[in-house]
């Protein structure tokens, strides 16, 4: 018997010789089961990798979570919300400076001896209480010897002429002399009266009466007397010491009230004139704010420190404010336009401002971080964080908190 000749792509069947029939052998039956399973394999690869992409994009869908910032009211929630646009507003922000407290220079004296000489008593002490006219010191001058002589002699000198002048008129009516020497000895009257006058002046500005000397008495002591009612704050004089008109011995002051002096700097003048409200503070005593006005604006900078020097009064009936004290002025400055947002919708959050941004159309709102000045008017300077605009929870900020935390929380 001939063999049968088998189709190329089947195996090779072999002889069964219990029954003569053809089976396939060993190898080729497992080449054809692997190669079932390939493809089998093959098919469902391609389908898995069909499928990655969509099941990729849906778990991260799954697990992408939602800005923890924003926040979308319940109705009843959104009821107790009300929303402001944030614009420019007028604002007088406060401008706060270091000044301190002076002496008011009107009712300051700062008195010296008007004649040089040596000082031979003192009798008021630093701290004490003066009147006006009352004796500081004392002191001994030759000058003033000297001035009340030459006093003396003008007087002298003048009664001297005018007695010839009265005997030369005598004389040129009983025709013994003509009336040439009656003008000599007028003129000679003319210029003592002129000497005497001027001694005079002479003792006054040395802070003596010429009436005392017209006994012809010469004092050669004068006293150094306060000039007006005050506090003795400062003496600059001993016993003993040789003292010039042009030195200051002693300074009496009248605390009932003192200047606030400060300085502005050059960039915030344009902001300050007189007249406008300030509040001094001064930490040092614990002295609660007073509230004043400028004075005072100076018309100069200060070329070394660029600021320009302001000034206010204020009352001090109980002494309590203290030349050279530092002070703090608040000064309210002219309104300009400001970007703000109410006070009452900055939430703070982590130790900073934050307020509640409205999302579009929607009705969420976002946690927004800002930078914001002091307040003023019941609003908050904007400096960072808005640009204007926006529209925020200008009330209920706080219930949106409270919302947002309880669905983190969840």
């Amino acid at each position: 018997m001939s063999a049968r000749r088998q189709p190329p792509s089947l195996p090779a069947l072999r002889m069964n010789p219990m029954n003569s029939i053809y089976l396939p052998s060993r190898r080729a039956i497992a080449l054809a089961v692997s190669t079932a399973l390939l493809a089998a394999g093959l098919a469902g690869c391609g389908e898995a990798t069909s499928a990655a992409p969509q099941a990729a994009a849906s778990a991260a869908s799954a697990a992408a979570p939602a800005d923890p910032l924003v926040v979308q009211p319940s109705p009843t929630l959104a009821q107790r919300v009300k929303d402001a646009k944030v614009s420019e507003a007028p604002v007088s922000e406060p401008l706060e400076v270091v000044g301190r407290i002076d002496f008011n220079e009107q009712t300051l004296a700062r008195i010296g001896a008007a004649v040089t000489g040596r000082i031979t008593e003192l009798y008021a002490l630093p701290g004490q209480n003066v009147r006006a006219g009352e004796a500081l010191a004392q002191l001994h001058s030759a000058e003033l010897a000297a001035a009340q002589l030459a006093l003396l002699k003008a007087n002298a000198q003048r009664e001297q002429a005018a007695k010839a002048v009265e005997r030369a008129r005598t004389l040129l009516a009983s025709d013994v002399i003509g009336s040439a020497e009656l003008q000599r000895r007028e003129n000679e009257l003319a210029v003592a009266e002129v000497e005497q006058r001027a001694a005079a002046d002479t003792l006054r500005v040395m802070g003596v009466s010429p009436k005392a000397h017209a006994g012809g008495v010469i004092n050669s002591t004068s006293s150094i007397v306060s000039t007006l009612n005050g506090v003795l704050v400062e003496r600059r004089v001993n016993r003993g010491q040789v003292v010039q008109p042009a030195e200051g011995l002693f300074t009496v002051a009248d605390l009932s009230t003192v200047w606030v002096v400060a300085q502005v700097p050059e960039s915030e003048v344009g902001r300050v004139r007189a007249g406008q409200k300030v509040r001094v503070s001064v930490p040092s005593n614990g002295v609660e704010p007073i509230e004043g006005q400028l004075v005072w604006v100076a018309d100069t900078v200060n070329p070394e420190t660029r600021t320009v020097t302001v000034r206010t009064e204020l009352p001090n009936p109980k002494r309590q404010l203290k030349p050279a004290m530092l002070a703090t002025m608040a000064i309210e400055p002219l309104p300009v336009p400001r970007l703000v947002v109410p006070t009452s919708a900055v939430v703070r959050e982590e130790n900073a401002d934050h307020v509640y941004v409205r999302q579009g159309t929607s009705n969420a709102y976002r946690l927004t971080r800002v930078q914001l000045g002091d307040e003023a008017g019941g609003v908050r300077v904007v400096k960072d964080g808005l640009r204007g605009g926006e529209t925020i929870a200008a009330e209920g900020g706080f219930h949106l908190n409270n919302e947002r935390k309880r669905a983190e929380m969840e």
